[in-house]
């Protein structure tokens, strides 16, 4: 087959945040897949053919670009952030797994982006500088049973989280939930930081103490980001603070 499909990440936000690589193959594509925000900000040749969709239906988006390729085409699906880090890599795979056979010789390819967590983190200063852990805490895909035993056992293993989909018009209960569980592990000290719009002209990036995280501060162009016993806040001139969390790990007391 000679067409393609190229999975770009887009990263946050910013245009300057996305890879030399992902331009590259943004400039060679004949079709753009994606979730219609995501399409919207690429700025494409006038002649590339521009496929919007909802956001609920990543499956039948990637049957639809390996269908594309299958004439010959060469689609890059685009997400924001990473494709591989809860967007559509995953999705094209399991596409490609269970559809026809056929699409597996196409030439597929992933193109890494800068995922929210660590374009936030470098704003902040250095969150995940040791043992961290991403959770998605939408329970669209997975019970929610499964999203709190995955809290509880990163937890209580002192990983720093990093929460995907926090919080949206339908889910409206979960962080809550969320923060409920993890004050019953950790000190309601440690630091949790609301990252919303990284990189974009209406960034705003607040640090709290556990003890006092409110859901109502997030949404969903929001990564939240609960440290560790070890996570510390350095007070800043401007009345910030950096937060990073120490490569050395120190023993308990």
């Amino acid at each position: 087959m000679t067409g393609s499909v190229v999975v770009a990440g887009l990263g946050p936000g910013a245009q300057e945040l996305i890879t030399p690589e992902v331009t590259a193959a943004l400039d060679a594509a004949t079709d753009l897949v994606g979730y219609a925000p995501y399409v919207a900000r690429v700025a494409a040749r006038n002649d590339v053919r521009r496929h919007a969709s909802d956001n609920r239906e990543e499956i039948d988006r990637a049957s639809f670009a390996l269908r594309l390729a299958s004439e010959g085409r060469h689609v890059v699906i685009v997400s924001s952030g990473d494709p591989g880090v809860f967007a559509m890599a995953a999705a094209l795979f399991e596409a490609i797994e269970a559809g026809d056979p056929a699409w597996r010789d196409l030439d597929i390819r992933v193109l890494p982006g800068i995922s929210a967590m660590f374009a936030a983190a470098a704003r902040i200063g250095a969150p995940l500088g040791h043992d961290f852990c991403a959770i998605n805490l939408s329970d669209n895909l997975k019970p929610w049973e499964t999203v709190e035993k995955r809290l509880r056992a990163a937890a209580e293993a002192d990983f720093v989280i990093a929460l995907y989909n926090p919080i949206s018009k339908a889910r409206q209960w979960q962080l809550d939930r969320a923060f409920e569980l993890l004050r019953g592990i950790h000190p309601a000290s440690v630091p949790v930081i609301f990252a919303t719009a990284v990189s974009e002209p209406h960034q705003r990036i607040d640090v709290v103490p556990l003890g006092d995280a409110l859901p109502s501060r997030a949404d969903m162009r929001t990564v939240v980001m609960i440290g560790s016993s070890q996570t510390r806040l350095i007070p800043r001139a401007d009345g910030g603070s950096y937060v990073y969390t120490p490569r050395s790990l120190k023993a308990p007391s």
